[in-house]
């Protein structure tokens, strides 16, 4: 359950070891994802979507919505007007899940990590939510996203604490030293899940690729 100091599927998640054991708690977990989120008050997708829309105009397209799991920011985007977008992630039961809610133009079941199969600048927005957090992605999970950005498109991230003091933040200092990101927007530290106790803070990021 999403209740309790990272109890139940939350807890073993962040646990995991490995891409394939998180893909199979993920396939597991997929039937009550998002109601157990939803108790626990879970934040990063709205943030997400209020960023993306901050700095994207309305229309913009295409989308990549990356660790997609059930689809909400995919619903949410639709429902603002951005009419193209593509879901990633790495659990065949979350894409499953987005996919019955009709929100997405095309599925990849991908992890993030390594090489992804778009080309350089396909997409002119993407937005990844809880996906920089403790035993998902790190850092190297960075540099594909920007390759797939278009020039002039933005990069929304959620990063939990842990990961930016642990070298995230250098990274990203380095990227707008080589001119290849600018931090359009970063928020406050927050907690993403107010009804779990003992989380980590994280933060929402804006990347504008150039």
């Amino acid at each position: 359950m999403a209740q309790g100091k990272h109890g139940g599927a939350l807890g073993a998640v962040y646990e995991a070891k490995g891409a394939e054991e998180v893909a199979a708690l993920y396939d597991r977990w997929s039937e009550t994802y998002d109601h157990e989120m939803a108790i626990a008050g879970y934040r990063h997708p709205s943030i997400c979507l209020a960023l993306l829309a901050r700095h994207l105009p309305r229309g913009a397209a295409p989308l990549l919505d990356a660790g997609a799991g059930t689809g909400l920011i995919g619903e949410w985007l639709g429902i603002m007007g951005y009419p193209h977008v593509e879901a990633l992630d790495i659990s065949e039961g979350m894409l499953a899940k987005a996919a019955g809610k009709g929100a997405y133009k095309a599925f990849h079941k991908l992890a993030l990590g390594g090489p992804l199969p778009f080309a350089d600048g396909h997409f002119v927005g993407i937005v990844s939510a809880g996906v920089f957090t403790s035993g998902h992605v790190g850092v190297e999970g960075l540099d594909e996203l920007i390759r797939i950005c278009r020039r002039g498109g933005v990069i929304v991230l959620t990063v939990k604490n842990t990961l930016w003091d642990g070298g995230f933040s250098a990274r990203i200092a380095e990227l707008e030293g080589q001119g290849l990101v600018a931090r359009a927007e970063e928020t406050e530290p927050y907690v993403s899940m107010p009804g779990e106790t003992g989380t980590v803070p994280s933060r929402g990021l804006v990347l504008k690729a150039q």
